[in-house]
């Protein structure tokens, strides 16, 4: 599992814990079956239903019971520290590489900011709910 994979079930997975926000369902809801005039009605195959995580929400919560003060909505370095990951040089050096970074990762103020910018985007891809003011 890839450490973006990893931080994304870190945030998704707390979602599905009591007192997170998330809308939707995973997995698939049922299809009314539909019968025509004089015939027997046929099921219709389910349909996957997406999951909307709240990204804000969730990580809001994990913030309110850590004894840190982290800004997880400015900095990676605390985003990756809120979910319980390792948020050294070398593990955002690597997650830089699985997320095509193409800059230069010695200048680790450029590559955090767009770090941060680009778990964001890829949350909201994958279906986070993220405030469009972070992905701006």
């Amino acid at each position: 599992m890839g450490l973006f994979s990893n931080l994304m079930s870190k945030i998704f997975g707390q979602a599905t814990t009591p007192g997170t926000a998330a809308a939707g369902t995973s997995g698939t809801q049922p299809q009314p079956a539909v019968a025509s005039a004089g015939t027997a009605a046929a099921p219709r195959p389910a349909t996957p239903v997406t999951q909307v995580v709240d990204v804000a929400v969730v990580l809001n919560g994990l913030a309110a019971k850590n004894p840190e003060n982290l800004d997880w909505k400015r900095s990676i370095v605390d985003l990756m520290k809120l979910v319980g990951m390792d948020s050294s040089l070398s593990a955002r050096k690597q997650l830089a590489v699985e997320l095509h970074y193409s800059d230069d990762q010695n200048d680790s103020a450029s590559m955090n900011i767009w770090l941060h910018k680009e778990v964001l985007r890829k949350l909201a891809e994958n279906g986070g709910k993220v405030p469009p003011e972070l992905l701006a």
